[in-house]
């Protein structure tokens, strides 16, 4: 009698095992990743195009050390500067 108990008492232990495992399994989404995609899309727009089209002259030409970095920084800090208030919102 008690090796039954203690049976069902291990079975009872293990289901409530198996099923907070596949709670803990589910996927994190981070927003700061939508949110810095709002920004590149919406408020940035003007540093992508600018970056977009230095990208496009640069790859057209075979023989070239024109870099695109100053666009690609400027573009960087305009997401980063519209994307932090938002992202503080969610750090607890």
């Amino acid at each position: 009698m008690a090796s039954e108990v203690a049976e069902k008492v291990i079975n009872k232990v293990s289901l409530k095992a198996e099923g907070e495992e596949e709670e803990e399994e589910e996927d994190l989404v981070d927003p700061a990743t939508a949110i810095k995609e709002m920004c590149a899309e919406n408020s940035c727009s003007k540093y992508k195009a600018r970056l977009d089209e230095c990208n496009d002259r640069v790859t057209s030409k075979t023989k070239t050390s024109e870099t695109c970095f100053e666009e690609i920084l400027d573009f960087y800090h305009c997401v980063d500067h519209c994307a932090a208030p938002e992202i503080f919102k969610h750090v607890k």
